[in-house]
């Protein structure tokens, strides 16, 4: 670091951070848990092909790589996935399941062998699939869910418990995998088995829900057979969601619910220390955990309003203890051994990083995929944790990350740049962690706020139901609030705002691009854009009913569905923008970009579309990452006119 300090226009300070720093700490370990007594999880490998591969700690500490290229642990139940692996020890040492990518087989591992294959190639495309595994040692059997395309449209599938056969039998036998369920709800999560075995409790919902609008919890007793039977539902409904459900050490059944408006953990029915934050989740991936029953009657659980902490909450007394350290947000793949707890947990300065907690001395420590930072922290970006007011005086939550650079400042009377980012989703929320895609803007001078807009999760359901029939509405109204607002008290150049966002964040990003005045220029990442064909046959199943809440019910209101989506308003776009979008994406296909692109044609709006080869929802190769950045600033950088080298110059056409 120099000891002057340069005063150089905003978006125009050099940076240590580049576009292959950010890309290579992409991505996070993701579903640690345990077998026998040791940890293990998911770890991500940009450099190689965007894999996930497996890691396991023993008791010396160390980190190893169980699975070499080209194993990639990852399931595509319900597109998104869900927890892809499990293990257990016998007596000459571990055995793991896991799902892997390609073919969505699952295989078992023992090591010093190969991966072995459990399950049948699929007769149509990769349609068996498997998520949420349960190794079952003493039934010679993995309990899991099976996703079974039964046809070639993304709805012709059906979800169901199954059992397959440790030993193989299934792998060339489609008859040899036992179903447990009949296949009366569209989706299932994987079973939680009670811990005298004698019961199995699971969540299942069906369309047009979505798992934080409505769920049930159902419990089956378990025969000696190895058949579940009398499967009752115990909680939930249609505007009850169960996120998760687990037995306490004494057989007692846990589960968290949002029946109260905040989703709060339940014990056989009972409240257990109602209070109004959150103890749960959206379930975008089968198999999150937010609690885990610890031995002795505790319960490891994350909770807060929006950021989620990990503490330890004693049913009895109605205390959280929350685990000392910097991490601000803990990610949703609680697991427990006896008092040990361990979760992913992130900062504002360090990335997500594998973390044991000994809930008896109450220490917390990283074990794994420990941060290692990739360029001094000067460098990284200070969020302020902020609460605007938005239309009809709600309010809008959002953090907010200011340019930082310990060796630059902007020029007297200047105001910089800002970059609205919108989230995914849209039933989500920005996680208040480091990302070195957000240091790469703010470390040249470029302000990034990342709003929390109505329909966002952790603030409750009354916030969460805002987005209700208004999806493009509310979030375009709360990001425009927090951008104007920001350049009102003088933060930002207010002829300097852009937008930006992937999935439904690209929606939003779209839809404020052609419906406000507010942003010069915006970037638009695998986007929804033409609902007409989105929700009937052009996304997976998981979310082709999704819109029935978010835009209302298409048979009522079919005009709304034009009338909302950004393809119907692209004659009033005018900002430049950048279009990114990989080709192999079945949840925003390349088609809703097409279309787009069409109506624009000849209108003179400067833009680029770049595709990636190879990426689905959510890019995943160091390469495709690196561009896709370069692009984003180059966009900035001709529409804001500072002169930035370094990366190329982004090649826009009328």
């Amino acid at each position: 670091m120099g000891e002057t300090v340069q005063t150089l226009a905003y978006g125009e300070w050099p940076s240590p951070v580049d576009a292959a720093t950010a890309a290579a700490h992409d991505g996070s370990p993701e579903f640690a848990g345990f077998v026998g007594d040791e940890v293990w999880w998911t770890e991500p490998r940009p450099a190689e092909a965007g894999r996930r591969t497996l890691v396991r700690r023993p008791a010396d500490g160390t980190e190893e790589s169980v699975l070499p290229a080209p194993w990639n642990v990852r399931s595509r139940v319900v597109e998104y996935g869900g927890r892809p692996w499990a293990g257990t020890v016998r007596d000459d040492g571990p055995l793991v399941v896991f799902a892997h990518f390609p073919d969505q087989r699952l295989y078992r591992w023992e090591p010093g062998e190969e991966p072995r294959p459990l399950t049948p190639v699929s007769p149509v495309g990769l349609g068996l699939r498997w998520a949420d595994p349960v190794v079952l040692p003493e039934r010679d059997e993995v309990w899991c869910v099976l996703e079974e395309f039964t046809g070639d449209g993304p709805s012709d599938v059906r979800r169901v418990l199954a059992a397959v056969p440790l030993d193989g039998s299934a792998a060339g036998d489609r008859t040899a995998v036992r179903e447990l369920t009949d296949g009366r709800h569209r989706f299932v999560t994987g079973p939680s088995l009670s811990p005298d075995g004698t019961r199995a409790a699971w969540i299942g919902w069906d369309h047009p829900r979505m798992p934080w609008d409505g769920t049930e919890l159902l419990v089956a007793d378990v025969r000696p057979d190895g058949t579940l039977s009398g499967a009752r539902t115990v909680a939930g409904g249609p505007e009850e969601s169960v996120a998760q459900a687990d037995w306490t050490g004494d057989g007692r059944l846990l589960y968290a619910s949002d029946r109260t408006g905040w989703w709060n953990l339940y014990r056989d029915g009972e409240p257990v220390c109602p209070r109004p934050e959150e103890f749960g989740g959206p379930l975008w991936k089968l198999g999150l955990s937010w609690f885990a029953p610890l031995d002795g009657g505790l319960i490891a659980v994350l909770h807060g309003k929006g950021a989620l902490r990990l503490g330890v909450l004693d049913p009895e007394t109605c205390e959280v203890v929350d685990a000392a350290g910097p991490w601000s947000e803990f990610t949703p793949g609680l697991a427990a051994l006896g008092e040990r707890v361990v979760a992913v947990g992130a900062g504002p300065t360090s990335s997500h990083e594998v973390v044991e907690l000994d809930t008896r001395t109450g220490r917390a420590r990283v074990i794994g995929s420990a941060h290692q930072d990739a360029v001094d922290p000067a460098y990284y970006p200070e969020p302020q944790v902020r609460t605007f007011t938005g239309p009809d005086g709600r309010e809008i939550h959002a953090q907010v990350y200011p340019p930082r650079n310990p060796d630059c400042a902007g020029p007297e009377g200047e105001l910089p740049p800002y970059v609205i980012w919108a989230h995914g989703g849209p039933t989500s929320r920005v996680p208040l962690v480091l990302d070195l895609e957000i240091a790469y803007f703010t470390s040249r001078g470029i302000g990034v706020a990342e709003v929390n807009y109505g329909g966002s999760t952790g603030y409750g359901r009354a916030y969460r139901n805002r987005l209700r029939e208004q999806w493009g509405v509310v979030d375009v109204e709360d990001c425009a609030a927090v951008a104007l607002a920001l350049a009102e008290e003088g933060t930002a150049d207010r002829d300097r705002l852009a937008v930006r966002g992937g999935s439904a964040g690209g929606w939003t990003t779209a839809a404020s691009l052609t419906t406000t005045d507010v942003y010069a220029c915006g970037t638009i990442i695998y986007p929804v854009l033409d609902l007409t064909g989105w929700g009937t046959g052009e996304t997976h199943d998981f979310e082709s009913q999704y819109l029935e809440t978010l835009i209302g019910p298409r048979a009522e209101v079919p005009e709304r569905y034009e009338q909302r989506s950004p393809a119907t308003h692209a004659d009033r776009l005018t900002a430049p923008f950048l279009l990114l979008q990989g080709l192999d994406d079945v949840i925003c296909p390349p088609v809703q970009c097409e279309r787009f692109l069409a109506r624009l044609a000849g209108r003179g709006v400067p833009h680029a579309y770049l595709t990636f080869e190879g990426e689905g929802h959510g890019f995943r190769r160091a390469e495709t990452m690196v561009r896709a950045l370069e692009a984003e600033l180059s966009l900035y950088a001709q529409v804001f006119e500072l002169k930035v080298s370094g990366v190329p110059v982004l090649e826009l056409e009328q």
